[in-house]
């Protein structure tokens, strides 16, 4: 039995860390979510299993794996697997309601938000929050699926042309429109709960955007800097990973620049780095998750 098993479906993004793995020398297999698998088969493909699953891996295909991937891991888990970012933390991860439920259940400021399932219930829960405002799909992925509106009239044209966003699991978010101050938001990394770095990111007014510069089409980065949060955030960023059981991932907050509270948003449990971490932060956070993996791989034996 291999040592490690990465799950993935994005081709590109984890190249830089199967160079980090093969050049450390650690026992790792790469395994696609892809064929089927046997519920009666107490078999895992590795002692420990990375959950590399994408929220966005919806917008590549209609048959995206995020839900099958929920019961593989759950599937690896009860067969004896070590899973980082397990089936419950790919639960919280494909739902921006229950993230938002988690991080203000911790105390933490979120945007005012109502959650539907129905475009019938959409304007009730636009009325109580008032406009500007978003409608998201719970299932984005790197920023998909959220569109602004900006008065009732529009809204209600959106609603009767079948023209609002669509989420694959029919769950839709309407959102206070947060102004982001300098048009920045912060993305915090985590690894093992604990705060790892944080990037400022430009495009606080947009929303086809993805903090990790891998995500990018080529030629058209979006701009980003390394930046301290303050212990404040940093510490809030480490109670909601705690809470979620993230083992990696981020954690977005924006600074509402209408009275100054840092409104958190957005829990993503797939990490994939800047794409040029020397460059922008002066060191590789690879190497620190290859660290991570060492030893979890080494309580697993």
């Amino acid at each position: 039995m291999a040592d490690l098993a990465l799950l993935y479906e994005h081709p590109a993004w984890f190249a830089p860390l199967f160079d980090t793995l093969g050049r450390r020398g650690i026992d790792y297999v790469a395994v696609r979510p892809d064929g089927h698998f046997d519920p009666a088969d107490r078999t895992a493909p590795a002692r420990v299993v990375f959950n590399r699953i994408a929220m966005s891996s919806f917008l590549r295909s209609d048959e995206h794996p995020i839900f099958y991937g929920i019961a593989l891991l759950d599937h690896w888990r009860r067969a004896g697997a070590r899973i980082v970012n397990g089936p419950e933390v790919l639960a919280i991860d494909s739902s921006k309601a229950r993230q938002l439920s988690l991080i203000a259940g911790l105390g933490l400021a979120i945007p005012a938000t109502r959650v539907v399932h129905r475009a019938a219930d959409v304007e009730a829960a636009a009325a109580t929050i008032g406009f500007p405002l978003v409608v998201k799909a719970n299932i984005g992925g790197s920023g998909a699926g959220i569109v602004r509106y900006d008065s009732m009239d529009e809204l209600r044209a959106a609603i009767a042309d079948t023209a609002l966003p669509t989420s694959v699991d029919g769950v839709l978010l309407v959102q206070d429109y947060v102004p982001a101050r300098n048009g920045t938001v912060t993305r915090i990394e985590t690894l093992d709960r604990a705060y790892l770095y944080a990037l400022d990111i430009a495009g606080g007014g947009t929303f086809d955007l993805c903090p990790a510069d891998a995500c990018q089409v080529p030629g058209a980065p979006i701009p980003m800097v390394s930046t301290d949060p303050g212990p404040e955030l940093r510490a809030a960023a480490e109670a909601i990973a705690t809470a979620a059981g993230l083992d990696v991932g981020g954690v977005e907050v924006m600074i509402d620049d209408r009275d100054g509270v840092p409104r958190f948003y957005d829990i993503n449990a797939l990490s994939n780095f800047v794409a040029k971490p020397l460059d922008v932060l002066g060191w590789d956070p690879h190497e620190r998750l290859v660290d991570y993996l060492e030893t979890v791989i080494a309580e697993a034996r």
